[in-house]
């Protein structure tokens, strides 16, 4: 996603993260999600051109047509790639959008304005790097755009020329607001719940809001249901944590577009004391008051099993109905206490600040499920980022660590084991009902790391 930061203001995981699929990723993907992109967003008149900066230097992934794409037409097998065009460029028109491609046009990830204080305000907006290293490369690249060297150093761009009038992403986004806008845009990894994110700038560098781009069935309905849990969450007075608002909601050409307020993450950053986040948690779990039921009387119950009977018919797809077979039959009768939950909270999507905990991306939020989902999500999200554990350990290791997991929502060690195969069996569906490991998502495919965690723990009930 989506950096699927307001909502992408502090952070994505690194590629492949939380909500991943199964596979590698095409080496192009990003580049031909690009060029998807800008046809959606800057739609034919206009025109939208990748060109490098400096020294005469050829486009590197960009090709003539009435509305050029952003990869090279491919070549025949044993052909010799066609050389690139040399852009050839109108003097600057006053209908003409720059955008800098970092860390450029074959491999984008991020599209910032070509200005020197949104492009710098875009760059310190850009999420939490993975990494203190990451962190201060962001916050010297930040420095150097400011500094107007960014023409030296990062030297690939993104031009949009579109006549008076035409329709385009920020003629729609500045009317509806009634602000001059600049946007900047995360290219990100691929998941069926991919779609743009925009960072909303004002010309000095601003940050006013992020739009969410509905492209897809799928993005539309998770837009919408963002949209009614904000609303939700707005009304309930949320004391331990704060949640974006809901600027604007509507369509445009076909696409739903959401506009969400910014939180302020610019405020410096505590460290999390112990037990802050399970009191969060536990406030969202009963925004709408907690339930205690049987297992199998409950209507999650019922809701899993009809989701997962919507998913394909797959080998993955009749192991999950199998372990959830042997949970209803071994454990149906234990009642355990239901309420909300964010559904993808991750250390991604929050932020940890002097004015308090800041939380984003509602999309998945959902009233009735086990308490403790949160805690198991960010938990296992957290290590499952590539190159920190191997996934099918991790997803093993939710259901042994639940005890202590969940102990400080309070739930005793026999109800978090069980709470957390629930959870595998849910992300599971989720996984298979999206089409993830389809649309080329890291760890899309469950049978690879969630189905044996799932076996081997509903085996010992």
């Amino acid at each position: 996603m989506t950096r699927d930061r307001g909502p992408v203001t502090a952070g994505r995981p690194p590629d492949g993260g939380a909500a991943g699929g199964g596979g590698p990723r095409p080496r192009g993907d990003r580049a031909a999600y690009l060029g998807e992109v800008c046809r959606l967003l800057w739609p034919e008149p206009a025109r939208v051109t990748g060109y490098r900066t400096g020294w005469g230097a050829p486009v590197t992934a960009a090709r003539p047509a009435p509305h050029a794409l952003l990869t090279p037409p491919a070549s025949p097998a044993g052909a010799a790639p066609p050389a690139a065009p040399v852009a050839r460029l109108p003097a600057e028109p006053s209908a003409a959008s720059e955008f800098v491609v970092l860390p450029g046009l074959q491999r984008p990830r991020l599209l910032v304005p070509a200005g020197r204080s949104a492009a710098a305000a875009a760059l310190r907006r850009y999420g939490e790097p993975g990494s203190w290293r990451a962190l201060l490369g962001t916050r010297a690249l930040s420095l150097i755009m400011a500094s107007g060297l960014g023409r030296v150093t990062a030297r690939d761009r993104l031009r949009v020329l579109a006549p008076a009038g035409a329709p385009t992403i920020e003629a729609y986004l500045q009317a509806e607001l009634g602000l001059e806008i600049r946007v900047s845009m995360h290219i990100g990894a691929a998941r069926a719940n991919r779609k743009p994110v925009l960072q909303l700038l004002t010309p000095a560098g601003d940050t006013v809001g992020f739009a969410k781009i509905g492209i897809s069935p799928l993005t539309r309905d998770l837009l919408r249901a963002e949209r009614d849990a904000l609303t939700r969450l707005g009304r309930s007075g949320l004391a331990g944590l704060a949640v974006p608002r809901v600027l604007h909601y509507g369509s445009w050409r076909d696409l739903t577009v959401m506009v969400l307020s910014p939180l302020p993450v610019w405020q410096r950053r505590t460290r999390l004391a112990p037990g802050r986040l399970a009191l969060a948690m536990r406030e969202v779990a009963g925004v709408a008051g907690i339930s205690h039921e049987p297992l199998a009387a409950s209507g999650y119950w019922a809701t899993l099993g009809s989701r997962l009977a919507a998913a394909d018919d797959t080998g993955d797809r009749r192991a999950v109905a199998d372990a959830l077979g042997r949970i209803g039959g071994r454990a149906g009768a234990v009642v355990l206490p239901f309420g909300a939950w964010h559904g993808d909270w991750t250390p991604w999507n929050m932020a940890s600040t002097r004015g308090g905990l800041l939380v984003w991306d509602w999309e998945r939020f959902t009233v009735g499920v086990p308490v403790g989902f949160d805690a198991l999500h960010h938990w296992l999200q957290a290590q499952v980022i590539p190159g920190r554990h191997d996934p099918r350990r991790a997803a093993a290791g939710c259901v042994e660590r639940a005890g202590p997991l969940l102990a400080p929502l309070g739930a005793g060690p026999g109800q978090a084991r069980l709470t957390a195969l629930l959870y595998v069996a849910d992300l599971a569906t989720r996984h298979l009902v999206d089409r993830q490991a389809e649309a080329g998502s890291v760890l899309g495919a469950p049978g690879q790391w969630l189905v044996p965690a799932l076996a081997a723990g509903t085996a010992g009930l």
